[in-house]
């Protein structure tokens, strides 16, 4: 089981390393808007966010089982 566990937030690092970098990023540089605040440093929030949210889900979801 810890294995699995290792391997999700493996997943999930090198997942957000490539969501993270120059050219999935360069989608996200555009002069839009999100209720009036630029959508680039909105994306990079929500992509941070939910990164955290996932480990967390991840750790938690399998921390207390082993």
């Amino acid at each position: 089981m810890r294995g699995l566990v290792a391997q999700r937030l493996l997943a999930l690092f090198f997942g957000g390393m490539l969501l993270l970098n120059f050219p999935l990023l360069a989608l996200w540089d555009r002069d839009a808007t999100v209720n009036g605040l630029p959508l680039f440093p909105c994306a990079l929030f929500v992509v941070w966010g939910v990164l955290i949210g996932l480990t967390a889900w991840i750790v938690e979801r399998h921390g207390d089982g082993d």
